[in-house]
């Protein structure tokens, strides 16, 4: 299963500062005020020690950009970095008291063929969209003391503030002189008067390396830092990622050291890149889940939970906590069926007309490594506006990331929320609903027959086999899909239970291409959770690439839903995934798109593992 967890894994590429859908629509914008400041000092546009010279770029650095070529005025087009980078991932934002905003990203080669990477490069901008190279926060020379250079350490993940009149820069590094160890990352900060620099290092981690439950060289990942303020003046970081989860910890005024115990706020092996943005009375946390870097099928995207208080407990619109095993999280944003996959690792930046904005990174299924294949995994920068929907955020009124011109910040105008999809009548020849004493006609079997139709229900005990890249050896279950678009539905029980490893036990809908080329919408234990992942399988320059993403959280029942469109456009065929824990109220997540070519059947899968039954209720296909 591609989007498992593997607690150990050792990161060989530079810069990868991660490993590894939206709510349904509503219909009334919320009108709840405009995010607080997440500082003690919040930016402003008055004067200041002076950023660098407007001239260009600093020496031997990628070319400064201008605006974009072939855009209207007062709009932009994604990515907004691609003025002086080919990737800039895992973006982090402040406003400069010189007026600029000041874009800071995860270290790697900025540009295809470079090959040299920059260590924490930043840009600016005077209006969030024309973005020019300015320099890098550290050197080969000049990094951390503590960082184990003759291991290779690297630079991840920045956030940076401006707290008591000097900016904070937090980060990743990835190895230390802390232990003798390998792996042993931690969180690190530096300090500037301006956000250009210079950046003076604090020393010594903030929050140090922590060990997992295995032998030496077994660290939790310790990433993904951010930086916020709570309302009575207290500072707080979070940090953590899938092996490990996400916590927020107390520090000390000086913002160098935590204090106190931390608290989880969001379950390991789910979620990473947390962001806390504070709104109408509530603590928002935004958090990445899925593979970040799975080429042209990363799932990569963004959750949020809200609490009343900043350390939690966080819950999702459907009040589904983030630290269960069946973890809740609305979604933010996820993959929408255009050029851009791998929608996450997020801030949140307010322009002059009080609008939000989610700045981010995402890959163009089309390109989507730095160089040669299976190597960097290229991440540009993108900007798309952030809107508050009954108290919950999504991009882009539920439409998520843009590809085509869009409003530049600065100027406002209406939310128009993204339709809900909604399926049409029920083709009762192209459906079952098992209730006989065997399968109903129209049905086909890749490999042998699995299950028995039994007590009103499909029951099939999960394989020990899989249908992932090399290893294709279950039995899927199959049936004819008509013309045009239509939506497949099954309600699904199994005893997956909770909390336990079961690795990696599933049941659910397929849109089913040939064993390399397929997508999945199941439920699955993944290590100690359990998930509804949407996952995609297709071939790419001589491999199979696997990737997933998450929609909502399972429940002891679980309504899955694989909704078909036709692009108008290409002919693609794309699947968007929905889940429901009642049968009523549905999340609805990420797309994925086939290849227009594709002669698709659907049906379903129960595979993984041996030790767990599904059960399904019925399959009913509807047309539209």
């Amino acid at each position: 299963m591609g989007a498992r967890v593997v607690r150990r894994m050792i990161v060989t590429l530079a810069g990868l500062a991660c490993l590894l859908a939206a709510a349904p629509a509503a219909e009334a914008a919320d009108p709840a005020p405009a995010p607080e400041a997440a500082g003690r000092s919040p930016a402003s546009s008055g004067r200041a020690p002076a950023g660098p010279d407007a001239g260009g770029p600093a020496a031997g650095g990628p070319a400064a950009g201008g605006p974009a070529a072939g855009r209207g005025p007062g709009t932009y087009t994604n990515p907004v970095s691609g003025s002086f980078s080919d990737t800039f991932a895992d973006p982090a934002i402040v406003r400069g008291e010189d007026g600029w905003w000041y874009a800071f990203g995860t270290s790697d080669p900025l540009r295809e063929g470079e090959g040299t990477r920059h260590h924490l490069p930043f840009s600016r901008s005077r209006n969030l969209v024309d973005w020019s190279y300015v320099g890098d926060a550290f050197t080969e020379r000049t990094l951390p003391a503590w960082a184990d250079t003759a291991a290779g350490a690297s630079l991840w993940a920045p956030d940076i503030r401006r707290v008591d009149g000097e900016y904070r820069l937090y980060y990743v590094v990835t190895q230390t002189t802390v232990t003798p160890e390998p792996g042993d990352n931690a969180i690190g900060m530096a300090t500037a008067p301006t956000p250009a620099g210079p950046w003076t290092d604090s020393g010594a981690p903030v929050v140090g390396p922590r060990r997992g439950a295995g032998a030496s060289g077994d660290f939790k990942w310790t990433f993904d830092p951010a930086h916020a303020v709570d309302t009575d003046g207290t500072e707080y970081l979070v940090y953590g990622s899938y092996y490990g989860g996400i916590f927020i910890t107390r520090l000390d005024p000086t913002g160098r050291k935590a204090v106190g115990e931390p608290t989880m706020i969001a379950i390991d092996n789910k979620f990473e890149g947390g962001y806390l943005v504070r709104r109408g009375g509530y603590w928002y946390l935004f958090a990445s889940s899925a593979d970040c870097c799975a080429g042209p099928t990363t799932g990569y995207s963004v959750y949020a939970g809200r609490s009343r208080a900043i350390t939690g407990p966080y819950l999702d619109r459907e009040k589904v906590p983030l630290v269960t095993s069946r973890a809740g999280g609305t979604i933010v944003i996820a993959p929408n069926g255009n050029r851009w996959v791998g929608t996450g690792h997020n801030a949140v930046v307010t322009d002059p007309a009080g609008q939000d904005w989610l700045v981010y990174h995402a890959i163009d299924r089309a390109d989507p490594y730095l160089d040669e294949p299976f190597g960097i995994n290229e991440r540009p920068m993108l900007i798309d506006r952030l809107d508050w929907i009954d108290g919950w955020p999504t991009v882009r009124g539920g439409a998520w990331a843009s590809e085509d011109p869009q409003r530049a910040p600065g100027r406002t105008g209406p939310v128009k929320v993204a339709p809900t999809p909604r399926p049409g009548p029920v083709d009762r020849r192209r459906s079952d609903e098992f209730d006989g004493t065997g399968l109903g006609s129209g049905w086909s079997w890749v490999r042998g027959p699995q299950g028995e139709v039994t007590g009103g229900a499909l029951r099939w005990p999960t394989q020990a086999a899989e249908l992932n890249r090399e290893d294709n050896t279950a039995s899927v279950l199959l049936r004819e899909v008509p013309e045009g678009d239509w939506t497949a539905e099954t309600r699904l029980r199994i005893d997956l239970g909770t909390d336990s490893v079961r690795n990696y036990q599933q049941a659910g809908l397929i849109a089913y291409a040939g064993d390399d080329l397929y997508t999945k919408l199941v439920h699955a234990a993944i290590w100690n959770t359990r998930q509804t992942e949407f996952g995609k399988e297709m071939p790419y320059e001589g491999r199979i690439a696997y990737g997933g993403t998450i929609v909502g959280p399972p429940a002891e029942e679980t309504w899955l839903r694989l909704i078909h469109r036709v692009d108008r456009r290409n002919g693609e065929h794309e699947l968007r995934a929905a889940t429901s824990r009642d049968g009523r109220r549905w999340v609805f997540g990420g797309v994925w798109t086939l290849p227009a070519d594709a002669d698709l059947r659907v049906g379903l899968i129960s595979l993984g593992g041996a030790g767990a039954t599904a059960e399904f209720d019925y399959f009913r296909l509807h047309r539209r």
